[in-house]
Protein backbone atom coordinates (compact mmCIF):
# COMPACT_ATOMS: atom_id res chain seq x y z
CA UNK A 1 0.00 0.00 0.00
CA UNK A 2 1.80 3.06 -0.54
CA UNK A 3 2.89 5.17 1.86
CA UNK A 4 3.57 9.02 2.53
CA UNK A 5 4.97 11.10 5.06
CA UNK A 6 4.39 14.85 6.12
CA UNK A 7 7.77 16.47 7.07
CA UNK A 8 8.66 19.91 8.39
CA UNK A 9 11.96 21.18 8.52
CA UNK A 10 13.85 24.73 9.57
CA UNK A 11 15.93 25.53 6.37
CA UNK A 12 18.93 27.39 6.93
CA UNK A 13 20.54 27.67 3.89
CA UNK A 14 18.10 27.55 0.65
CA UNK A 15 20.92 27.74 -2.18
CA UNK A 16 22.53 23.99 -0.38
CA UNK A 17 19.40 22.37 0.22
CA UNK A 18 18.26 22.96 -3.13
CA UNK A 19 21.68 21.08 -4.17
CA UNK A 20 20.46 18.35 -1.52
CA UNK A 21 17.21 18.25 -3.72
CA UNK A 22 18.69 18.13 -6.71
CA UNK A 23 21.07 15.51 -5.93
CA UNK A 24 19.00 13.22 -4.14
CA UNK A 25 15.80 13.64 -6.74
CA UNK A 26 17.24 10.74 -9.44
CA UNK A 27 17.58 8.20 -5.98
CA UNK A 28 14.48 9.03 -4.73
CA UNK A 29 12.60 8.63 -8.21
CA UNK A 30 14.48 5.42 -8.68
CA UNK A 31 12.66 4.13 -5.94
CA UNK A 32 9.24 4.75 -7.28
CA UNK A 33 9.07 8.22 -4.52
CA UNK A 34 7.92 11.55 -5.00
CA UNK A 35 6.69 15.19 -3.86
CA UNK A 36 3.46 15.41 -3.88
CA UNK A 37 3.25 18.60 -2.10
CA UNK A 38 5.55 21.46 -0.81
CA UNK A 39 5.48 24.59 0.93
CA UNK A 40 7.83 27.70 1.85
CA UNK A 41 5.82 28.87 5.42
CA UNK A 42 6.34 31.78 7.43
CA UNK A 43 4.48 31.20 10.63
CA UNK A 44 3.59 28.08 12.20
CA UNK A 45 0.56 28.73 14.73
CA UNK A 46 0.45 25.41 17.41
CA UNK A 47 3.67 23.61 17.12
CA UNK A 48 3.71 20.07 18.73
CA UNK A 49 7.26 20.68 19.31
CA UNK A 50 10.00 22.99 19.90
CA UNK A 51 10.97 22.33 16.41
CA UNK A 52 11.10 25.68 13.93
CA UNK A 53 9.48 24.92 10.75
CA UNK A 54 9.67 26.93 7.35
CA UNK A 55 9.47 24.24 5.14
CA UNK A 56 6.82 21.43 5.01
CA UNK A 57 6.02 19.00 2.59
CA UNK A 58 5.10 15.19 1.83
CA UNK A 59 6.91 12.74 0.05
CA UNK A 60 5.13 9.34 -1.30
CA UNK A 61 6.58 6.12 -1.46
CA UNK A 62 4.95 2.49 -3.13
CA UNK A 63 5.05 1.01 0.19
CA UNK A 64 7.01 1.81 3.54
CA UNK A 65 9.56 -1.11 3.08
CA UNK A 66 10.47 0.92 -0.09
CA UNK A 67 10.64 4.37 2.13
CA UNK A 68 12.79 2.82 4.58
CA UNK A 69 15.06 0.94 2.14
CA UNK A 70 15.71 4.69 0.00
CA UNK A 71 16.66 6.48 3.47
CA UNK A 72 19.09 3.53 4.07
CA UNK A 73 20.78 4.13 0.46
CA UNK A 74 24.26 4.68 0.08
CA UNK A 75 23.75 7.08 -2.59
CA UNK A 76 21.18 8.89 -0.60
CA UNK A 77 23.24 9.13 2.59
CA UNK A 78 25.97 10.53 0.77
CA UNK A 79 24.04 13.16 -0.68
CA UNK A 80 22.11 13.49 2.57
CA UNK A 81 25.74 14.22 4.29
CA UNK A 82 26.97 16.25 1.79
CA UNK A 83 23.92 18.75 1.33
CA UNK A 84 20.67 17.84 3.81
CA UNK A 85 23.06 18.30 6.66
CA UNK A 86 24.76 21.88 6.15
CA UNK A 87 21.38 23.25 5.39
CA UNK A 88 18.75 22.00 7.84
CA UNK A 89 19.10 22.87 11.49
CA UNK A 90 15.83 20.86 12.20
CA UNK A 91 13.75 18.43 11.29
CA UNK A 92 10.35 17.18 12.46
CA UNK A 93 8.63 13.62 10.85
CA UNK A 94 4.89 15.00 11.44
CA UNK A 95 3.12 11.91 10.07
CA UNK A 96 3.59 8.89 8.47
CA UNK A 97 0.69 6.90 7.10
CA UNK A 98 -0.54 4.43 4.52
CA UNK A 99 -2.80 6.18 1.56
CA UNK A 100 -4.92 4.46 0.06
CA UNK A 101 -3.81 4.24 -3.86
Amino acid sequence: MPYEILVGLQVTDDQQYQQYREGMMPILTSYGGAFQYDFKVSEVLKPATNCAINRVFTINFPDKSVMDNFFEDPHYLTIKQQYFEKSVGEMNIIAGYNKEP
